[in-house]
């Protein structure tokens, strides 16, 4: 017999190099020199300053904005929303977003659900989510604006959303249920946001006749031919474009206001209707400037950002960019001027100035714009006015600038003060002051009047002086942002339709939504006979306590409910309080959305007759829902059939037997004290069956060795399906002092076991409803435990459930996420039946396989990196690639039915996997934190496979040593930086001094 080979020496468990990179506790005092800690500061260092090496920005127009956001960080920010009840992020919005409804389809990963809310209000919210001040609009009513954490980046959510939806290429139209409008005629002036709003709008409520006028060559407005490219990308414009063109709405480019038609012309050529939404395209200038052209080193704000978008955007113009060096003056304090300090660095500035008439705390740029301005180290000098340009005798050229100094009166007024002034050497100067409306304006907008500031004065709707049939909205009425505009086009389109219909002054506006074809995807089931609308319903739990909230429940649009559990003597039933509590404690508790909860909750302390009179008025408001009746007797025929005649005389289109309650009423002789015997499940089951003229369900509890047993007594006692599973008997745990963890109950802080369900339990519902699916093939399933979103749904039906009930998500949130579960299992659905989009997982575009080199995202690697972008920049500006064209594919959805136990194929027991094929891990480098969990966890769990370079904390693993067991995967914190790859060969196991 060979003997075994030795084991290897303690000694060589601590002669790997790897091991002084291993994390260990140090139990003395170390001493480390100041030098080696300001060393070791700027090796790791990670907040690099930007633009600190010459030309760093120059050529340099890729996104550069606060508000961008990863997939995995877009997640996490949205799970950190409140979700507040009346949400005052909302009444901050000008478009009225639902942001509380969109933050909730973005957490679930719904992103089709997420755009429709924001589309459904706001057409150019995909540009809006890029520029919007949320500063000063939703995210500074955020209830978390004043905490350490700080508001939700309202913005970086709404901009996120927008770009996967608009990724999945799918196309706008006009609700089909909408009347056609095609007796009417309207034009629009200008393409920027306040039209395209204002026609989106009117498309939608069903005009046909439409015609947008633009004099450039594409639309979008100022978004497309003012705004850098690294502020807001052409893609996103030009989308916002096409989405209002497949509606039906007609334009007409290269047609200039005053030059080919007037606002007298349109009316005379038998428009209905007139909406202005062009701009202020002359800039505000001064005494000083007059006559100074970019050759002699000024540019107005106008025409600097014009040039510098054209050079740097995907369009039909070509013009080469301005041309920058030396020191730049931007005079202004707004956004524009700032985009004019950004955009001086790109082109070519070697250092620039901002200068204010007012101090840096009145800033009239967002505090975002100043921050991004300010980390790209522009210089700030307050209390400047420009006095006189200072110039070149030789060349006429701009050498320096003359500036007043500004003092603040009595009145909180910013005034010249004459005996102070500063000279500023410069090499250009840009000035930022505001536009203002052309002079041809007055006359080509006849018979409408401008007033003293040159602006159009309108009504709540839009509508103008001097003819009814004109409205106005936009830059030229005075809006100062994006969003605002919008909303004017929005007023103005219900304004035209107000008064194109002659309707009332006091009907409400109510404009149809944003649709697609992803909304005429079929939700509905049959189970057992009975049509469900949709497959969710509220669970017999917290949110059936009473009728009335299901019929809340059913109004927001909630396919089912079952009622919370009665019995035939409700005098038993009284709840001690309080009863329902979060399942963890401690730091794990310092969060406000529940992975789980712990309830000692009675079923209904409501009569049977109570239930049975509310089964039959909901079965009469609302004949299309399915109400199921839950019961709960003792081991008593006569109880379980009384309540079986009265749910069925009642109206109940289902009986739910709850066999399965964990705590509390199994003392009473019901619930777990029925459920987890076989032969009391058959017979009582029958007894049901016996008098029952609908299906009946058992609920089925997880509290047991195999729950497949207890289904199949259910089925042989005849019932029609299961539910499955109920909640898991659990304990809260304990305080320090050895009292109970969460609450107690009376004086002496008494605590019982309870049940557990929520997210925490999903993998038991996974378990629980597959291996019924499985052992009982066809068998309908109402499945329920951590159900959340429309992509825990479907893996809910891949493993055999048809329909779900839902409590813990309504517990944390309120019965609204309903459109979030709706519109995200159409979306799968519509997805799935299109070929270039079945790949997608959890809303997201597979991902690319990128195999870069390894290299620090920190100090000196940081650095390297950030200099070979640079000198690839300089070389020449990248324009953008515009994907705008449709998906050819012609979607063929799937059903819900199509899902149910498609995942089943794929379960199977451990004997039958295959341990031959084996895969290794893969660490992205350019995804990784560099924080090293993968390697400490490998070291200490698993197979010491993972080398972590001391110096570049770059982990890198040894495929000869891996097993691919899937641990460093799990505990990294970079949403997919880890991926597997199959092995080469075949790896056996190790099992003796080699293997260390």
């Amino acid at each position: 017999m060979a003997s075994s080979p030795p084991v290897a020496d303690i000694e060589d468990l601590f002669r790997d190099p790897q091991f002084s990179v291993n994390p260990r506790l140090s139990q003395k005092s170390v001493l480390r020199p100041t030098k080696e800690t300001k060393r070791l500061n700027k090796l790791y260092k990670r907040n690099l300053p930007i633009n600190t090496k010459p030309r760093e920005l120059v050529n340099d127009f890729s996104l550069a904005i606060h508000s961008d956001l990863t997939e995995e960080e877009a997640v996490q920010e949205a799970a950190r929303c409140l979700k507040c009840a009346d949400a005052p992020c909302q009444k901050g919005c000008p478009s009225n977003i639902d942001i509380k409804a969109f933050i909730t389809c973005i957490q679930s990963r719904n992103f089709y659900g997420a755009a429709q809310m924001i589309l459904n209000q706001n057409p150019v919210g995909y540009t809006c989510g890029t520029l919007c001040m949320t500063s000063e609009l939703c995210a500074g009513c955020c209830n978390l604006a004043k905490t350490r954490a700080g508001p939700i980046n309202i913005s970086g959510l709404q901009d996120f959303a927008m770009a996967r939806y608009a990724d999945m290429k799918v196309q706008a139209r006009v609700d089909p249920r909408v009347q056609k409008r095609d007796d009417k005629k309207i034009a629009l002036v200008g393409a920027g946001p306040s039209s395209l709003s204002c026609a989106t709008f009117l498309a939608r409520l069903g005009y046909t006749n439409v015609t947008i006028l633009e004099k450039y060559p594409f639309g979008g407005g100022l978004a497309s031919f003012e705004i850098p490219e690294f502020r807001l990308p052409q893609q996103s414009v030009l989308w916002e474009v096409e989405q209002v063109k497949q509606l039906g709405v007609k334009f007409e480019y290269e047609k200039s206001l005053g030059t080919d038609y007037t606002v007298k012309s349109l009316l005379e050529d038998g428009y209905d209707a007139v909406y202005l939404g062009c701009g202020k395209m002359a800039p505000k200038m001064i005494d000083a400037f007059k006559g100074l052209k970019p050759e002699d080193g000024y540019y107005h704000s106008k025409e600097f950002l014009a040039d510098a978008a054209f050079a740097s955007k995907t369009l039909p113009v070509e013009t080469p960019p301005p041309t920058l060096k030396g020191r730049v003056l931007v005079l202004g304090g707004g956004d524009v001027a700032t985009d004019c300090a950004r955009t001086a660095f790109r082109v070519g500035a070697d250092r620039v100035t901002l200068c204010l008439r007012r101090n840096t705390a009145c800033f009239r740029a967002t505090e975002e714009e100043v921050a991004m301005t300010l980390e790209e180290q522009a210089d700030v000098l307050p209390y400047s006015l420009p006095k006189a340009v200072i110039r070149d005798e030789e060349t006429g050229r701009i050498r320096a600038l003359e500036l007043y100094k500004t003092e603040i009166d009595e009145d909180g007024k910013f005034v010249i003060d004459e005996d102070q002034f500063i000279r500023v050497k410069c090499d250009y100067v840009i000035s930022a002051f505001g536009s203002q409306a052309a002079d041809y304006l007055a006359d080509a907008i006849s018979p409408v009047p401008l007033n003293k500031w040159n602006e159009i004065d309108v009504d709540d709707y839009g509508q103008c002086g001097g003819d009814p049939r004109v409205f106005a909205g936009g830059d030229i009425i005075g809006a100062d942002t994006q969003v605002s505009a919008s909303n004017d086009g929005k007023a103005a389109a219900w304004g035209i339709h107000r008064l194109l219909q002659n309707l009332a002054p006091d009907v409400p506006a109510e404009m149809p939504p944003y649709s697609t074809e992803i909304d005429d995807v079929d939700i509905s089931v049959e189970v057992c006979g009975v049509k469900f609308p949709n497959p969710y319903g509220l669970a017999s739990a917290p949110p059936a306590t009473s009728c009335e909230m299901i019929a809340r429940g059913f109004a927001q649009g909630w396919g089912f409910a079952v009622t919370k559990t009665f019995t035939n003597d409700a005098e038993i039933i009284t709840n001690v309080s309080p009863r329902i509590f979060s399942s963890l404690q401690g730091p794990a508790k310092d969060r406000h959305y529940q992975e789980g909860f712990i309830n000692i909750e009675l079923v209904s302390e409501k009569t049977a007759e109570y239930w049975c009179n509310g089964i039959t008025e909901l079965k009469r408001r609302f004949p299309d829902r399915v109400v199921v009746s839950s019961i709960m007797c003792c081991f008593e025929k006569e109880s379980w059939q009384s309540l079986a005649r009265k749910s069925c005389e009642a109206g109940a289109d289902m009986i739910e037997m709850n066999l399965s309650c964990p705590h509390g009423m199994h003392e009473k002789g019901m619930g777990l004290a029925l459920g987890t015997f076989p032969d009391k499940v058959k017979e009582a089951c029958s007894w049901v069956v016996e008098v029952s003229t609908v299906p009946v369900f058992a609920k089925l509890t997880p509290n047991v060795t195999d729950i497949t047993v207890i289904a199949q007594a259910a089925v042989d006692g005849g019932c029609s399906g299961v539910t499955a599973i109920n909640t898991v008997s659990g304990l809260t745990g304990f305080h320090t002092d050895a009292t109970p963890g969460r609450w107690s109950v009376g004086k002496k802080q008494q605590m019982t076991y309870g049940g557990l369900c929520g997210n925490v339990i999903r993998p038991l519902a996974f378990r629980g409803v597959s291996a019924i699916a499985r052992a009982i093939p066809g068998l309908p399933i109402m499945a329920t435990g951590g159900i959340d979103s429309a992509d825990v749904t479907a893996q809910m039906m891949y493993a055999g459930a048809s329909v779900v009930q839902i409590c813990s998500a309504i517990m944390n949130q309120d019965f609204t996420i309903i459109h979030d579960l709706i519109t995200g299992l159409k979306s799968i659905l519509y997805m799935k039946g299109r070929k270039d989009l079945k790949d997608w997982r959890h809303g997201m575009p597979p991902l690319e396989d990128q195999r870069v080199e390894p290299r620090p995202k920190f100090g000196p690697g940081e650095e390297a990196r950030r200099a070979e972008k640079t000198e690839k920049a300089l070389k020449v500006i990248v324009k953008p690639f515009l994907d705008l064209e449709l998906s050819p594919d012609q979607p063929k959805p799937l059903m819900v039915q199509d899902l149910v136990g498609l995942g089943l194929e794929h379960v199977k027991t451990y004997s039958e996997l295959n341990n031959q094929e084996q895969v290794v891990a893969y660490v992205d480098p350019e995804i990784c934190l560099n924080c090293g969990k993968c390697f400490s966890t490998c070291n200490d769990n698993g197979y010491q496979a993972i080398t972590f370079d001391p110096v570049t904390h770059i982990p890198i693993v040894d495929e000869e040593k891996c097993t691919g067991c899937g641990l460093c995967e799990s505990v990294c914190p970079a949403l997919n930086c880890i991926q597997f790859k199959p092995r080469e060969g075949f790896k056996a196991p190790t099992r003796f001094k080699k293997d260390l």
